[in-house]
């Protein structure tokens, strides 16, 4: 299934590229900035 739809990555689809900016002003891509290949991401909302 498409990640651009929305859908939930398969076992062997890669993860796609994200932009991330972060609180102190800085930004992240992933996964082009991670120092090891096996990483948890957890994005959490907050309150809205």
């Amino acid at each position: 299934m498409s990640v651009e739809k929305g859908g939930k990555l398969g076992p062997g689809d890669p993860f796609p590229v994200m932009d991330l900016r972060l609180m102190d002003g800085g930004s992240r891509q992933l996964p082009g900035d991670l120092e090891t290949p096996f990483t948890i991401v957890l994005f959490y909302r907050g309150h809205w």
